[in-house]
């Protein structure tokens, strides 16, 4: 074992130095604020501010254009285009609660092939229903919101839904005739 004198004030002015330089705050990892501008997994979603180490920073994310500085400028840039989203969205669910106004409880007429026996040659789809909904209503609906309750293969009175975003629906009424 080894003993040391304590007494001596050179000794105390080591201990204190090693110490020092074992616990320095400025000496642990520089951080680096950066905007993302993908998603990032183990780090964040596209548009969040998120502090990363500063080598992570520079070596990774920056490199592969995954983020980018946090700035002021870039900040700015960040929050006007957070508010021009909100503004769209706000003008998006203002025209879907438009069309769910005017379509919900609506009746579509729409005309097919009939066979002999009253069923229709071919299946209504999403595609004749847009068209029929043109016509008539002269509003534009995408095929992809039109969904069915049962495919619509014989003549009479049908139902469907359209789903027109931010969890708005309508219900119409699909009248198919011969054509």
């Amino acid at each position: 074992m080894i003993s040391v004198n304590l007494d001596y004030p050179y000794i105390w002015i080591l201990i204190i130095s090693r110490s020092c330089l074992l616990f320095n705050p400025l000496l642990h990892y520089a951080i680096m604020k950066v905007i993302l501008l993908q998603n990032v997994s183990g780090t964040g979603e596209k548009g969040e501010v998120k502090e990363v180490s500063d080598g992570y920073a520079r070596n990774f994310l920056l490199q592969k254009g995954l983020a980018r500085q946090a700035t002021s400028e870039a900040l700015a840039s960040l929050k006007m285009t957070e508010e021009k989203k909100k503004r769209e969205n706000e003008k998006e669910l203002a025209l879907a609660q438009k069309l769910a106004g005017k379509l919900d409880g609506a009746e579509i007429e729409v005309k097919g092939k009939v066979s002999a026996g009253g069923t229709l040659y071919a299946a209504i789809k999403a595609e004749t229903m847009t068209q029929g909904i043109k016509k008539q209503f002269n509003l534009t609906v995408s095929p992809s919101q039109i969904k069915f309750t049962a495919p619509i293969k014989d003549v009479g009175e049908h139902h469907a839904r359209i789903e027109l975003g931010h969890g708005l629906e309508a219900d119409i009424t699909v009248i198919v005739s011969a054509a």
